[in-house]
């Protein structure tokens, strides 16, 4: 009986240590530049084959290997900390109404729609279910963190997912750093900048040579010739390039729904001219699929991987 618990406890202890390698992982091929290696984000969670923001859309991409998972947050009337895209239940769940008007314990009563409206059996999770689950597995994009950044890091330090996790902001540092401190500085800070017919070229380099880890470039079809100029200018940093081809007007028209007829003119263009080495999907298996053929990244992530000789994790700060 004491074999069978000492292995059982030295099993689970493997699967600890390979399940924190898949962070290490992620990060090292992100951070060898020369590897070409292309990170894949899954928007709101494999929500095509389950549904947005559940546990199970989470567990979906992890099993297929996606580097990054991207979720939402809102806050309950009591205060707690869900996964949901909307201030209102209606369209995402068999419930009715603001968010903030019902406890936690109302929605955890509430399923979850798919996508073709139709409700489930899926439970609406909190961010600390969805950081358990993440937990060592896959790295996770915190959209609207900044909003709730206390409760957030809280959660994060209580599942022990700070360092996997990216907070993205449209506000500067700076001003987010008076509000958050320290903290701040423990997690992957991940500007949004909005690339716009006013935007100078002196605006981008302001942005630029403050080497955050990763850079969010949302443009259109004018703002294509700003993203070249911050390929270059990334060139000889460690400072990556993170594209949305969720819909046209966030890619100038390099979208998911394109790619689906011509992949190498779309996500092909994103990947290549444009320089991007992460890119958010609402198809992550396509993509997955698609860059393993451009020899960018393996189909899946292995089960069991190598330990590193030399690990390059600190090469992605996590401050500017």
């Amino acid at each position: 009986m004491k074999r069978i618990y000492l292995l059982f406890s030295v099993l689970c202890l493997i699967g600890c240590v390979n399940a924190q390698d898949r962070i290490t992982e992620i990060k090292n091929r992100l951070s060898d530049k020369e590897s070409g290696y292309v990170a894949v984000v899954a928007h709101r969670g494999d929500w095509r084959n389950y549904c947005e923001n559940s546990l199970e859309a989470i567990q979906s991409c992890i099993d297929m290997g996606v580097d990054i998972v991207e979720i939402d947050l809102a806050q309950t009337k009591d205060g707690e900390l869900i996964l949901m895209h909307d201030r209102k239940l209606d369209r995402t769940t068999s419930g009715k109404g603001l968010v903030s008007d019902y406890t936690l314990a109302e929605i955890k009563e509430m399923r979850l729609r798919n996508a073709v409206n139709v409700v489930t059996e899926f439970e609406i999770p909190t961010l600390k279910e969805a950081m358990q689950l993440a937990q060592g597995k896959i790295m996770v994009n915190l959209d609207k963190a900044d909003k709730y950044f206390g409760d957030v890091f809280r959660i994060l330090e209580e599942t022990g997912t700070v360092e996997q996790t990216i907070l993205k902001s449209s506000r500067p540092y700076n001003e987010l750093k008076k509000e958050m401190g320290e903290q701040l500085d423990q997690m992957i800070f991940m500007p949004v900048v909005h690339i716009r017919d006013t935007t100078t070229t002196e605006q981008l380099r302001q942005i630029l040579e403050k080497q955050y880890p990763f850079y969010e470039l949302v443009f259109q079809e004018n703002g294509e010739k700003m993203v070249r100029s911050c390929k270059e200018a990334l060139q000889g940093s460690s400072s990556l390039i993170w594209i949305n081809s969720l819909w046209p007007s966030l890619c100038a028209g390099y979208s998911d729904d394109r790619a689906l007829k011509n992949a190498d003119e779309t996500w092909g263009h994103l990947i290549g001219p444009l320089g991007a080495r992460i890119v958010q999907t609402d198809r992550p298996a396509r993509m997955i699929e698609y860059l393993a053929t451009k020899h960018r990244r393996q189909v899946s992530m292995p089960q069991e991987i190598e330990k590193q000789t030399s690990s390059n994790v600190d090469a992605i700060p996590h401050r500017p």
